[in-house]
């Protein structure tokens, strides 16, 4: 009981949070725990990837909702989703002793900002109830007093900018930046069909563009040559079907997180894709490769690639 006292425990809700749990467990003395919740097949064969490669779990626990039992004997939390409900909750309930923030992808800095109280502690754009409300205030409460203590800390694979830097500094907060070091250290030599790289989005499936577009863009970006199509993993088997359609696409999907897939490149690559987090930890592990990534835009699938949108 006391050994498990000692060790931390991941929680992790996505493919993305578990990497960063695998890089963060590099640098603890012990394994970590790792619960998993279930909800896709990349979980499964993304948590059976990084223990293949090494990864620092003492063991991988499946669970659905909170796992209430394994939080209360491991008091040392690293937390995938800051802003999930469930962590709210029991964040409030059973009061971790210290707490690590893991990377979300786009949430990261909107996590941190909500910490700095520039903002409520809500995702963005999102409305939420008074219950959530509340128990948003109660984890930040905890997490601030936690930092009074110097027992918060962010490990993050993106730049949170100089202001935010010296803001968490004054709050007690611990900045431990990583660029995916152990991810590229583990990556397995792959073969990408072809050296054009095109990255699948849930843009589509999330109605944040139109159907139509997407696959129009996906046409156009064709048409320049031939494409290694990486699906996404919330993308639709139809979604699948129409892109492999079109002449010059090879969908390649391997079932893993594009970081573990294209860590492992060796030529260099050139790399597709709509606006999306992915492009800050693409460039950590394709770095030294002469790679490049290039953001698009799917409304007007024909433009400068050098332009930000």
């Amino acid at each position: 009981m006391e050994q498990d006292a000692r060790r931390a425990i991941a929680w992790v809700e996505s493919p993305l949070q578990l990497i960063a749990a695998a890089e963060w467990a590099a640098l603890q003395d012990e394994p970590i725990v790792v619960a998993l919740r279930l909800g896709s097949a990349q979980m499964a064969a993304t948590a059976e990837e990084l223990l293949d490669r090494g990864a620092r779990f003492a063991e991988c626990v499946p669970y659905y909702g909170i796992p209430w039992e394994l939080l209360s004997r491991h008091r040392t939390w690293a937390i995938g989703d800051g802003f999930s409900g469930q962590f709210r909750l029991a964040a409030s309930v059973l009061r971790p002793r210290r707490i690590t923030l893991l990377d979300d992808g786009a949430h990261t800095v909107a996590l941190v900002d909500a910490l700095l109280e520039r903002t409520g502690f809500t995702r963005p754009d999102q409305h939420e109830s008074a219950l959530s409300t509340l128990l948003g205030g109660n984890a930040r409460n905890r997490m601030l007093h936690l930092a009074r203590r110097e027992r918060l800390e962010i490990s993050t694979a993106f730049s949170l900018g100089d202001d935010r830097m010296t803001a968490l500094a004054d709050r007690g907060i611990r900045v431990r930046p990583h660029r995916l070091d152990w991810v590229r250290r583990t990556a397995r030599p792959i073969a990408v069909p072809g050296n054009r790289v095109l990255l699948g989005s849930a843009r589509a499936v999330d109605g944040l563009i139109q159907m139509h577009n997407y696959l129009a863009w996906v046409a156009a970006e064709a048409a320049g040559g031939d494409l290694a199509y990486l699906p996404h993993r919330r993308e639709t088997d139809e979604m699948l079907s129409a892109v492999a359609k079109f002449p010059g696409v090879t969908v390649f999907d391997t079932g893993l997180p594009i970081e573990l897939v294209l860590a492992g490149a060796r030529e260099p690559l050139e790399v597709l894709t709509l606006p999306t987090s992915a492009t800050t930890t693409l460039s950590h592990v394709l770095e030294g490769t002469r790679s490049s990534i290039r953001r698009r835009s799917a409304g007007s699938p024909i433009v400068d690639p050098t332009r930000q949108p």
